[in-house]
């Protein structure tokens, strides 16, 4: 049986009248992929701020990677990694001041963020590119660092928050390829994005709508149950009430 390392039940979050989450629940594998899709406004970055402890819920239960995160929002920051859409590193530091900075956050000794560093710039091949200032790194390598900062600490989750908006489709493969690897280590991926083709790769996927999940399955299994042959048309079907 697999480990559950996130437990979501009847989630709520509510602003005034609003309801952004409207009883969520779901459960997430140690080491899977896991999608989180839907359009603007679905609820997808309300329910990650509240699995990060970065919002409370107006109610339900949210347990990540042990712990409840109502009760100790600053636990569970220890043991996760997040990487928002907004770009999250630092432009005016180098590359191994980012690394240095965060790794202090998360707890690192200085013998292990200087092992942490050196074993992905050399995985990213950019040894070059240390003590470059962040502000000259071109955006898709940007991204494959921010993904590796928030890796540094070794989580047991990663949050990432639409990461490949704005990049090339071989940028976005390559951080796809820094996904997998993370996921064969054991760390579980939690991702939203807004590209279909990406969808496919999740192990499986959570399709939001009007702050509702509409479907939670692997990608063949919803073409399957909504006849089509790409997680496109599952998603407009879904999300746009699209026949």
């Amino acid at each position: 049986m697999s480990e559950k390392i996130i437990e979501v039940k009847d989630l709520v979050k509510k602003f005034g009248n609003f309801v952004a989450n409207d009883h969520l629940t779901f459960d997430v594998n140690r080491g899977e992929i896991f999608g989180f899709l839907g359009a603007n406004g679905a609820g997808k970055t309300t329910a990650i701020k509240i699995l990060t402890g970065l919002s409370k819920p107006t109610s339900g239960d949210v347990q990540v990677a042990g712990v409840n995160v109502s009760k100790y929002p600053e636990r569970v920051k220890k043991k996760i990694g997040y990487m928002n859409q907004s770009f999250s590193l630092y432009d005016d530091m180098t590359v191994r001041e980012n690394f240095r900075f965060y790794g202090g956050i998360y707890g690192l000794s200085k013998a292990e963020i200087k092992e942490r560093t050196k074993h992905f710039l050399t995985k990213l091949n950019m040894e070059a590119y240390g003590n470059r200032m962040l502000k000259s790194i071109p955006l898709g390598w940007k991204q494959k660092l921010a993904f590796s900062v928030a890796n540094i600490h070794n989580p047991g989750v990663i949050f990432l928050d639409e990461p490949t908006g704005g990049v090339d489709p071989i940028t976005r493969r390559q951080f796809w390829e820094l996904i997998y690897e993370a996921a064969d280590r054991g760390t579980t991926v939690f991702v939203t994005t807004h590209y279909m083709d990406e969808a496919e790769y999740c192990e499986r996927v959570c399709i939001l709508s009007e702050g509702k999940i509409k479907a939670l399955d692997t990608p063949v299994k919803l073409k399957q149950d909504f006849n089509t042959t790409n997680m496109n048309d599952v998603f407009l079907k879904l999300a746009r009430n699209v026949e």
